[in-house]
């Protein structure tokens, strides 16, 4: 993550996310056919950081995406510009939409239609200039002189991909003076300029510094910003020291009407916590994490989070990343997805709603299953967008230059591809996925014993609907492609059934051959048996899906070892046997240790033994890395042989989760989150308590809430209270401090 600002230990973190739906009555294009192709940008004053689809032929493009980012900077304006492609030319801007940082929360959390603005060069500005205006102890026949002393800016604009500024000052009043400017520092946005200029006036002149942006195009010096400054700040001191933001240039933009260019819908979520040392919160964190041992589940800090809150997905992002850290997740997600198969009535039914269930595992999926994506889909993505062979198999849609036959081929032969590399991906599923995709077999089995078919639609759910399917429609929001790929490129035709020519497509499809590939991929996850070898000879390896057999020979196996057997998969401290490119391969009750012929070799065999392997229930999550020799560990010294592992397993999560998580900040989160819906968390208390003495029926303020334990549930929220008013007491001591320290025109 990236933090924003550091002081007094407190760090200040910024998120925001943002949905774009839709934008109306854009203007018509000026020539015969009036439709436009219109897409939409995010921008951190002008700096881009997200892009939708293209819209082809409308004046009302729907967009319906949802983008989530962490701000890294400070900012001015959170901006979206519409724009209309231009196959032969540079995209033109028709509109934008800048929204104050200070004005974001008005809009927080609400649907808003907000008229497009006229986009000008005039009106683009972003940054900040440092000035020190003084009055000279010089005065001469004219009257007094004052000193202008341009220091420096920060953040000033990339225009065309330089900035080389200069700074211009002038001195506004009866009489205007001529601009004095500044030399320009090339290739330098945060520019050092340490300049003093003096000028001759009275204290009704007003000091105007305007920021430049040296061009060597025809159309000259790009203007970046100004600030107009009035001498009555200098007061008695006869000194001002400030910075100031730069301001657009009065009346540059071109007069057009606002109605004119169309309106956009967004809703917007702008968050900034201040996160405290991790001491503080010790109380709310131990209690969220206790929540998988809680019985029951729905009676957890967790549980009653996702309760409270207006949206699920509120809830799920800081609760996984939190569990995530902790290694936890998995027992979490197997506590509230078994508490919900419990309250399910119909299998077909089953993980279909935003559940908290469903949306932590969509959460964890997004984390822990980045990379799968990228080593499963993006071969076969970049090869589409490459190839760009037509798919539009919509006799309304389809171009007088397509064939429906040749894009109907095309769409059979993608989908057919790309169906085929999920399913035999499974060897690659990250380690906590595979866990948690087990747990739900299981649930869902227990629950449904005579549904032979839930165990397997409980898992494909998810693989293919919850996470495949959406990165594959939307491959720029998984770092799957840049942008949004043209959409006649890429195959995502709606599989609607109602329409006839989805139909006879689908039932391509529909044999019993893809069938299994959906049940192989969703039975990742075995249990185990016990097995174990010892002493060093030299042998024969081979390795299947299911079994690693070693031989005297290359014809019969001496021992076999069932893949679920298998707890880790490690490399062997030289130490143990004074021996190179040693391995181990963690069983039950002990390990099997081999020297492979080279360096390669042996990583090679860690790799494949542990993709092979990284599905098991029962993986370890540390392991010995030195042999245990002579009653004792090499490594930790302990004599015990059954002692558990000193070192961390590399086979777990992927190696960034656990470092690109802070547990803090996402505790900080969640306290935010509480402290916003402490309305609920008391109605939830009543609710407890009118379940305890009055078993009629349940009030209507009462009756969202999931409460199986009142009395336990009641307890939760009374601990759950009290942890949130004492971090609210040390968040309005932080807010109070601070707002002493600040000094208006400090930077």
């Amino acid at each position: 993550g990236s933090l924003c600002q550091r002081g007094d230990d407190v760090r200040t973190i910024k998120l925001c996310s943002r949905g774009l739906t839709r934008a109306k009555n854009i203007p018509p294009y000026h020539g015969p056919n009036k439709m436009r192709d219109c897409y939409c940008t995010v921008n951190l004053d002008q700096e881009e950081v997200f892009r939708t689809k293209i819209v082809e032929k409308s004046l009302c493009p729907f967009y319906g995406e949802d983008f989530y980012c962490e701000i890294p900077r400070s900012f001015r304006h959170l901006s979206f510009y519409i724009f209309d492609r231009d196959v032969f030319r540079r995209d033109s801007s028709i509109g934008k939409v800048a929204v104050k940082k200070e004005d974001l929360q008005k809009y927080h959390g609400k649907d808003t239609w907000f008229p497009l603005q006229p986009v000008s060069a005039d009106s683009e500005v972003q940054g900040k200039v440092h000035l020190e205006l003084r009055l000279s102890e010089v005065i001469t026949d004219s009257g007094c002189v004052s000193v202008c002393r341009v220091l420096e800016c920060q953040g000033l604009p990339i225009v065309n991909g330089q900035c080389d500024p200069y700074a211009a000052v002038s001195l506004l009043g009866p009489s205007r003076s001529d601009a004095k400017k500044t030399k320009v520092k090339r290739k330098n946005n945060n520019p050092q300029f340490e300049e003093v200029f003096y000028f001759e006036l009275s204290l009704f002149f007003v000091f105007r510094v305007d920021l430049w942006n040296a061009s060597n195009l025809k159309f000259g010096d790009e203007f970046l910003g100004g600030v107009r400054v009035p001498l009555r700040v200098l007061g008695q001191a006869g000194v001002h020291d400030a910075w100031y933001f730069l301001q657009p240039r009065e009346n540059g933009g071109k007069s057009v009407k606002v109605e004119e260019l169309g309106s956009l819908r967004l809703n917007i979520v702008y968050t900034e916590d201040h996160v405290f040392p991790s001491e503080h919160y010790t109380p709310l964190r131990d209690l969220l994490l206790h929540s998988a041992n809680v019985e029951p589940v729905s009676a957890s800090a967790a549980h009653i989070l996702g309760e409270v809150c207006r949206e699920k997905q509120e809830a799920a992002i800081p609760l996984v990343r939190l569990f995530l850290h902790y290694g936890k997740i998995v027992p979490f997600i197997s506590a509230i997805a078994h508490a919900e198969v419990n309250r399910t009535q119909d299998p077909n039914t089953i993980f279909r709603g935003n559940s908290l269930t469903s949306k932590c595992i969509d959460e964890t999926m997004k984390l822990a299953g980045m990379h799968y994506l990228q080593v499963t889909l993006k071969p076969i993505i970049d090869e589409i967008c490459a190839d760009h062979k037509p798919c539009e198999i919509d006799p309304v849609k389809l171009k007088e230059s397509e064939n429906l036959d040749t894009n109907r081929e095309n769409l059979r032969q993608y989908v057919d591809r790309i169906f085929n590399v999920i399913t035999t991906s499974g060897v690659r599923c990250p380690t906590v996925m595979c866990d948690i995709f087990f747990s739900l077999r299981e649930s869902a089995a227990t629950r449904f014993q005579v549904d032979q078919d839930v165990r397997y639609t409980a898992v494909s759910s998810f693989i293919f609907l919850r996470f495949f399917a959406p990165a594959i429609l939307s491959p720029n929001l998984f770092q799957l492609r840049p942008h949004h790929p043209v959409s006649s490129t890429l195959p995502t035709t709606n599989a609607n059934f109602k329409e006839s020519y989805m139909a006879a497509f689908y039932d391509y499809f529909n044999e019993q051959k893809y069938a299994d590939a959906v049940k192989n991929v969703s039975t990742y996850s075995q249990g185990r048996n016990r097995f174990g070898m010892k002493n060093f000879k030299k042998r024969w390896f081979r390795l299947t899906n299911h079994e690693f057999t070693y031989h005297k020979t290359k014809e019969g196996a001496l021992c076999s070892i069932p893949i679920e057997n298998i707890l880790a998969v490690e490399r062997l401290e030289e130490e143990s046997f004074k021996m190179k490119n040693m391995f181990q391969v963690i069983q039950p009750e002990r390990a099997l240790y081999i020297q492979a012929n080279n360096c390669v070799e042996a990583r090679d065999w860690i790799d494949i033994l542990t993709k092979v392997s990284q599905c098991n229930r029962k993986r370890l999550s540390t392991y010995h890395p030195s042999a245990y020799l002579n009653g004792h560990w090499l490594c930790c010294k302990l004599s015990a042989d059954a002692a558990p592992g000193c070192t961390p397993c590399t086979g777990g999560l992927p190696a960034n989760i656990q470092l690109d998580v802070d547990g803090d900040r996402e505790t900080e989160r969640i306290y935010s989150l509480f402290s916003t819906y402490m309305s609920k968390l008391i109605n939830m208390q009543e609710a407890c308590g009118s379940k305890s003495v009055y078993d009629g029926p349940e009030l209507e303020e009462y009756s969202s809430f999931v409460i199986d334990d009142p009395q336990e549930t009641y307890k939760t929220l009374k601990l759950i209270v009290s942890a949130v008013q004492t971090l609210e007491q040390q968040h309005t001591k932080y807010k109070r401090d601070k707002f002493k320290k600040t000094k208006i025109g400090s930077q």
